[in-house]
């Protein structure tokens, strides 16, 4: 009885597609292929629908309307596919392509998150987290009433914090190191180039901090930096520990 029921099971098994991926050759048209694909797609076999979507990428005439959602939707099954770079690729090739096209900003949004996700951690390498914020940018500039600018807003936003936080960690290292030079060079660039960050105003703190230190006496720095904390961050409670309002600053009242 056991052999049978193995052959019973391994025939429905075949039935559900379970041993054979979707084979581009099967197909006698591109129609027929893009079936195929939506449906691998719909159903989540995302190596299926990168196989049909990948065909059609290559062997549609220009023109063909369906050319432009076989690239989306092949940068969709490798997005979820966990293929981010290749998904990216895929976006770019549609934006760039059909930059008319209907979904054309849908695509240079979802390159800028491939990308994006691609960055996990602040301290990695930020090469991708570039390439997220040019996508996004470009989202912004070429297509600002596009229904993802406040989207891609909100990315580019995100990824300032992350742009800040790196280099706020590599400018605090260099400090417990007393590589003071090099610290300061870090959390300014962080204040100077993300200032509507919270680690700009983290930024400013320790500079006010290494500026006092006695090794680097640098009181006017210090209290320039301070001025700008307390026009504007008149109730942090932080800034208000490390620069103490003068008596007649009626600043922190004002704001």
């Amino acid at each position: 009885m056991r052999r049978p029921l193995l052959a019973l099971f391994a025939i429905a098994l075949a039935g559900t597609g379970c041993f054979r991926a979707l084979n581009p050759r099967d197909f006698s048209t591109s129609a027929s292929l893009y079936r195929a694909g939506i449906e691998a797609y719909d159903r989540g076999k995302w190596r299926d629908a990168i196989n049909a979507f990948e065909r059609l990428t290559l062997d549609l005439p220009t023109r063909d309307t369906l050319l432009a959602r076989a690239h989306w939707y092949l940068g969709q099954a490798r997005f979820r596919n966990k293929e981010r770079l290749l998904s990216a690729q895929s976006f770019i090739r549609l934006t760039e392509s059909f930059p008319d096209d209907t979904l054309a900003d849908d695509a240079l949004f979802m390159s800028g998150r491939a990308y994006a996700v691609l960055w996990a951690r602040p301290e990695l390498d930020p090469q991708y987290g570039i390439l997220a914020q040019t996508q996004f940018r470009l989202l912004l500039g070429v297509y600002p009433a596009s229904v993802f600018a406040d989207s891609a807003t909100y990315q580019l936003r995100r990824l300032d914090e992350m742009f800040a936080e790196k280099d706020y960690a590599t400018g605090v290292l260099y400090l417990r190191r007393k590589a003071y030079d090099s610290g300061i060079l870090y959390l300014r660039e962080v204040v100077e180039q993300w200032p509507n960050t919270d680690k700009a105003r983290l930024s400013m703190l320790r500079l006010v901090e290494v500026y006092r230190l006695p090794a680097m006496n640098y009181k006017q720095d210090a209290e320039e930096v301070c001025a700008a904390l307390r026009a504007g961050f008149p109730t942090d409670s932080e800034v208000r520990r490390l620069c103490k309002l003068s008596p007649g600053d009626t600043t922190a009242v004002r704001r």
